[in-house]
């Protein structure tokens, strides 16, 4: 049967993507959470191991199936960059910009992966796409000056534009690699070795488990299940039933409830000049992939933070 054909569950996938943006949005608080008992690398690593033992099991059962031999050289790499890197470098971004302003930087991905999407296959890019990406790149600095207490400069936000950039080469780069596996299998794959590239980075992490407050861990055992797993899961199930264009559009939400949710559950305030700041990146970023919607580029969306759907994805 058609999932079209009936009203109710043609809504199902919007449903789920709705679902999905709420659990990203709340990857950003979690992670402000998670940091005030770890480092930034112990609680990334922590969290993936989680993630990596909850698939490890469908892996060893061949309920999984992982990319080829041929393409772990390139599996590897990529998953250092849009994994490792990006999780490192929100991580220490956020131990000084609050969650709702990190959200805000982050939302910039979509624009910035159809512009290298549109680079690397040789389209040009036109007026309309590199007007979009300067008022998302404004916005995006608006945010740095206005994530502290005061109007001023934050370095540690440039960070979170490292782990923009890190995620959309990330997703740009997955797309030939996807021909030749599922979607879930690189996935897996990328969380396995994004994992490993974490460890060095968090050696400490078994004496620091033993001293932590009892809710900090379950933080991180919520990022590691339901940003990463759950929220990829239900975007995969949306994807794969709606319009990609469509489903998309929620990712644009996606700061307004990270910055709720900092603000109910963490005393997180935005500023005057984050909020100008998020209305900015949101709106350049709406101009810049409205305006490359013709080129068959994945749109980055916040698992992880920012979960790797096909076509559409974002960490957090």
């Amino acid at each position: 049967m058609d999932i079209r054909s009936r009203p109710v569950l043609a809504a199902l996938p919007l449903l789920a993507a709705g679902v999905t943006i709420f659990i990203w949005s709340s990857a950003f608080p979690a992670i402000s959470y998670g940091l005030q008992a770890f480092a930034p690398a112990e609680l990334a690593l922590l969290r993936f191991l989680v993630a990596s033992l909850v698939f490890a099991l469908p892996v060893a059962f061949g309920l999984i199936k992982l990319p080829p031999r041929r393409d772990w050289p390139a599996v590897v790499v990529l998953s250092l960059l849009g994994m490792t890197v990006y999780q490192l470098s929100l991580g220490y971004a956020m131990t000084r910009v609050p969650a709702g302003s990190a959200a805000v930087i982050v939302s910039i991905a979509p624009g910035v992966v159809a512009a290298l999407a549109a680079l690397r296959l040789g389209e040009a890019l036109g007026a309309r796409v590199l007007v979009g990406l300067a008022i998302a790149f404004v916005g995006a600095l608006f945010v740095t000056f206005g994530s502290g207490r005061a109007i001023r400069f934050e370095p540690m936000a440039l960070l979170v534009l490292v782990a923009v950039f890190a995620t959309s080469i990330y997703f740009v780069f997955q797309k030939p690699l996807l021909a030749r596996t599922s979607s879930l299998g690189f996935t897996v794959a990328s969380i396995f070795a994004g994992t490993i590239g974490l460890v060095p980075f968090g050696l400490d992490l078994p004496a620091k488990i033993a001293s932590v407050p009892a809710a900090q861990l379950w933080s991180a055992a919520y990022l590691g299940i339901v940003p990463t797993i759950v929220g990829y899961l239900c975007w995969n199930f949306a994807l794969s039933r709606a319009p990609a264009a469509k489903v998309s559009s929620f990712m644009y939400v996606q700061p307004l409830i990270a910055s709720l949710i900092a603000w109910l559950c963490l005393g997180q305030v935005p500023t005057v000049v984050t909020a100008i700041g998020g209305l900015l990146a949101v709106g350049g970023v709406v101009l810049t992939v409205g305006a490359t919607r013709k080129t068959p580029a994945p749109v980055a969306a916040p698992i992880l933070a920012h979960p790797l759907p096909r076509t559409c994805c974002t960490q957090s």
